[in-house]
């Protein structure tokens, strides 16, 4: 630190103390004795200046503050001030009963102590204003903006826009509906009206721009407020929602244009995930399908509870390696918490569980896009029923096995929904047969995942369109990957042996509007095209199949459900290269716990032949 520095930072606070405090036991002696001042009175009001000056230091030295500890005018440094001023007006009250001669009267240390403390807040409020006006945005390169939301996003986005020197945007002004923030300021930003004032507020303030900045708001009230703003001749921006931003509070970095995914709400799920994530701390947690969007989430998030390890597997080397980097830049490949494998390797997934042992286990790996494994249901077979088995079979020793799933699971008609409702009960029975806790968890369709409906509407318009939509009536439960890990982890923390969790997923979104929205924010005008339901589709996913009941002992948002079991060796009568049709009804006759097939296709089936791959395990 240089000498200027040494001196703005610790001794020309002391001066301004010392300073303070000699104005104030001046101001309470001069009235004490009426301005009535001999040569004894000067004497002794200069003998306890000198006594509170260094008192005030060596009191404010211990409490570091005249270290540079606090920020100026901060609550700390107020707490730290108060503190030392009520010490040292203590001592000074003491020493001014105890010297032989007392030098001001009893009444000066407590009255000057108040103006002394009254004097240093002052002083640094003042330096805090300076400084805050030093750090707003330069008025003739910044925009106005008004901001949409007085909460705690829209007071952080307030903070974070006021100090930054550089900032594109200064704030002026906030819209909000709460009729008891009408008069309310934040850091001098007044709050201008409600969402009808819009229109008018841009006109007063000159600002070209609504930031909307709620951070758990449902679709009808963003689609509304951007209508609102664009009608105003306005620009429209967002910043993301609070589950969107795990590892930091919202700032200005966070502004960015508004996204279908916006436009269909920003469900804020209420967990708290530092009270249960102690299953995972100091464990070895394994993902499987860490490359996919789950997975890839879950490490992320994972990570962040420190486990002992953190193992991330996958048959796709470049996903893996773009998990890893997500969660630490510096990471290379040599890395033991990456592993290359395929869950169709039995014998493979077997070595790792028996050099690794994981405590934790995420099975995230799966095939997962509906319509093509309709055409091909023997690799849904290989990956999704003979994989997890093997993953089941060879988690001898586990404390906990999470099992992800889908909502396509329940009363499934699909490919997809058929072999992973097979897989919530191969988890249900090795609940049955093993001292960890199995479950499942299902829950809808993840916003901006691989092969979702989003990254085949984008890819559409990228094209110039048409978006194609299967029926005008479809609808479908969405979920973003935050929120739907977040409650995978806070379910695997609640959930019993053997059953199965859905998560709360809201209300279900039609297709046909995800697909006008998405049009609406094209740069191009787009066609929307109907093409009917494909084989295995459903027009409306159900949560809850027959039978299910809906119960949430627990948590809110998390229902268990039970779910029978089926032993490994009813599955073992599969073979993933029977005619696809065949395959088909027997998976649903398996899945829904039908002897036989239908008599059409009975003659179809080859004896003896439907069989897993060698050496999976064929009982219990």
């Amino acid at each position: 630190m240089d000498a200027h520095a040494w001196w703005r930072r610790r001794l020309l606070p002391l001066a301004v103390d010392g300073a303070a405090w000699a104005a104030g036991l001046s101001a309470a002696v001069l009235t004490r004795y009426e301005f009535a001042m001999d040569g004894r009175r000067l004497g002794g009001l200069g003998v306890a200046v000198t006594l509170a000056v260094v008192l005030q230091s060596g009191i404010g030295h211990a409490r570091h503050l005249y270290r540079g500890r606090y920020a100026i005018g901060s609550f700390e440094e107020v707490r730290a001030v108060a503190g030392t001023v009520a010490a040292t007006a203590v001592l000074l009250l003491v020493l001014d009963f105890v010297l032989w001669f007392r030098p001001v009267p009893v009444s000066a240390p407590p009255l000057g102590g108040a103006v002394a403390l009254v004097l240093i807040l002052g002083v640094r409020y003042l330096r805090r204003l300076q400084l805050v006006r030093r750090d707003r945005p330069n008025l003739g390169a910044a925009a106005p903006v008004l901001l949409f939301g007085a909460g705690r996003a829209g007071s952080l986005l307030v903070r974070s826009m006021l100090h930054d020197p550089a900032g594109r945007y200064l704030p002026v002004g906030l819209i909000d509906d709460d009729h008891r923030k009408r008069n309310l300021h934040i850091l001098g930003v007044p709050v201008v009206g409600r969402r009808a004032d819009i229109a008018s507020a841009l006109d007063r303030t000159g600002a070209g721009m609504v930031v909307f900045a709620v951070a758990n708001a449902d679709r009808e009230l963003v689609c509304d407020i951007r209508e609102r703003v664009l009608a105003a001749g306005a620009q429209f921006k967002v910043v993301p929602s609070v589950t969107e931003l795990v590892d930091h509070p919202v700032g200005v970095r966070d502004i960015r244009d508004v996204e279908v995914t916006d436009l269909l709400g920003r469900h804020q799920i209420d967990t708290d995930l530092d009270s249960i994530g102690h299953y995972l701390t100091g464990k070895r947690v394994l993902v499987t399908g860490a490359g996919g969007s789950i997975g890839s989430e879950l490490c992320r998030q994972i990570h962040r509870f420190g486990p002992s390890e953190l193992l991330m597997l996958d048959k796709d080397e470049t996903a893996l390696q773009g998990v890893q980097l997500s969660i630490d830049p510096e990471a290379s490949l040599d890395d033991p918490s990456v592993i290359l494998a395929d869950l169709r390797d039995q014998a493979r997934i077997r070595e790792v569980f028996r050099r690794r042992r994981p405590e934790v286990v995420f099975h995230a790996a799966a095939l997962k896009h509906l319509t093509l494994l309709q055409r091909y249901p023997g690799e849904a077979v290989k990956t999704n029923i003979f994989g997890t088995l093997a993953v089941l079979e060879a988690a001898e020793t586990v404390e906990r096995f999470v099992n992800i799933s889908t909502d396509k699971a329940a009363d499934p008609i699909s490919v997809l929904g058929l072999t992973k409702r097979i897989t919530e009960r191969l988890t249900a029975d090795t609940a049955q047969r093993r001292a960890g806790t199995f479950l499942s968890v299902r829950f809808g369709n993840v916003l901006g995942s691989r092969g979702s409906v989003f990254t085949t509407f984008s890819a559409q318009i990228a094209n110039g369109g048409p978006i194609t939509v299967t029926d005008p009536e479809v609808t479908r439960y969405f979920m973003t990957v935050q929120e739907a890990v977040h409650l995978v982890i806070q379910a695997a923390a609640v959930g019993r042996d053997g059953e199965a969790l859905v998560l709360e997923m809201g209300k279900p979104v039609p297709i046909a509007e995800v697909a006008r929205q998405m049009a609406a924010l094209a740069p191009e005008p787009v066609e929307i095209r109907y093409i009917g339901l494909r084989p295995g589709e459903k027009r409306h996913e159900e949560l809850f199949g027959a039978g299910e009941v809906d119960r949430r002992p627990i948590h809110p948002l998390i229902a268990h459900v039970e779910v029978p079991p089926l032993e490994p060796a009813q599955v073992a009568q599969l073979h993933a290269d029977e005619d696809p049709e065949v395959l088909i009804a027997q998976l649903g006759a398996l899945c829904h716990g039908v002897s036989g097939l239908p008599r059409h296709l009975e003659a179809t089936a080859r004896p003896g032949a439907l069989r897993p791959p060698e050496g999976l395990p064929r009982g219990a």
